[in-house]
């Protein structure tokens, strides 16, 4: 299976100017827990999530329509491309301990987004699954759900 068979789309993105209210809006109207932020050139330039918004109105004290999705969002994003198979993205999945992807093209524009419950939809419609692809997402679920400390790098108190 490829990203493209498993992605979500229309893709709905917010840009980075946007404030963090826009993207909740977005997260609201959709149905979705994550949106990725595009520059200017309509290129990925970060992902925002609802709990990056919450944490932020809590820490700030602050109205959503008063904080830059910019300073909210994770700028160091992982993505896939739309003919990346599956095994790839479970591993980068798993290294990076992130539940979601922007599916994007060449030039970095997305195209769709990847969560790991499209994998594991993907997985339940393709039937007769075999072991190695079952242990191989078992697997990437548990590496995501290890606890990590980064709110130090995100300049938040521990």
């Amino acid at each position: 299976m490829r990203a493209k068979e498993l992605m979500t789309t229309p893709m709905y993105t917010c840009g980075v100017h946007d404030s963090a209210a826009a993207a909740a809006q977005i997260m609201w109207d959709r149905d979705c827990g994550a949106v990725p932020v595009v520059d200017d050139d309509g290129r990925v330039a970060g992902v925002v999530t609802d709990r990056d918004i919450c944490m932020a109105a809590y820490l700030r004290g602050l109205p959503l329509y008063s904080i830059p999705v910019e300073s909210v969002m994770s700028g160091d994003v992982c993505t896939c491309r739309p003919d990346d198979d599956l095994s790839a993205i479970e591993r980068r999945m798993s290294e990076r301990q992130v539940r979601r992807l922007p599916v994007v093209d060449t030039d970095g524009v997305p195209v769709g987004m990847l969560s790991i419950g499209d994998l594991a939809l993907g997985l339940q419609r393709a039937g007769d699954i075999p072991k190695k692809p079952v242990q191989e997402l078992v697997g990437t679920v548990a590496a995501i759900c290890q606890p990590r400390d980064d709110r130090q790098q995100m300049g938040m108190p521990s």
